[in-house]
């Protein structure tokens, strides 16, 4: 009788096992469709951070051709006011007004640096699913 309760038992485990065996692959299964998901959402949120950042560079760029005829005339008025030759007192303004325009690019570009656009929470979970996924296989 012990032979055959041991041949019971052993097809038990082995029931038992293969039923783990499929519960850990539709955790898999899962655990996957989760880090899919997590991935879209920081690709949705990183899209509009460029857009955002797009959107300040085309501002910039728009806004830059007026505000540097504005800054000059109105500077070049004031310095040749003030007794500074007309060219002079011109190719102060358009330093004055390069250096505006410059400010709003450099903040928009900052915005599109590639170590803000990395989906960070996708790479720390896919991190975090490594390793108990190895500790399960262990």
């Amino acid at each position: 009788m012990t032979i055959q309760r041991d041949i019971k038992t052993s097809q038990d485990d082995l029931r038992t096992i293969s039923t783990l065996v499929t519960d850990a692959i539709g955790q898999f299964g899962k655990l996957f469709q989760n880090e899919i998901d997590l991935a879209k959402a920081e690709f949705s949120d990183r899209v509009q951070k460029v857009t955002g950042a797009a959107a300040l560079i085309a501002g910039g760029a728009l806004l830059v051709m007026p505000a540097i005829v504005m800054v000059l005339f109105a500077l070049s008025a004031a310095l040749i006011s003030a007794g500074w030759s007309q060219p002079l007192s011109y190719l102060s303004s358009a330093i004055f007004a390069g250096a505006i325009a410059g400010v709003l690019f450099a903040i928009g570009i900052n915005r599109l640096d590639a170590r803000n656009l990395a989906p960070r929470e996708t790479i720390r979970q896919l991190e975090k699913d490594k390793d108990t996924v190895k500790g399960m296989v262990r």
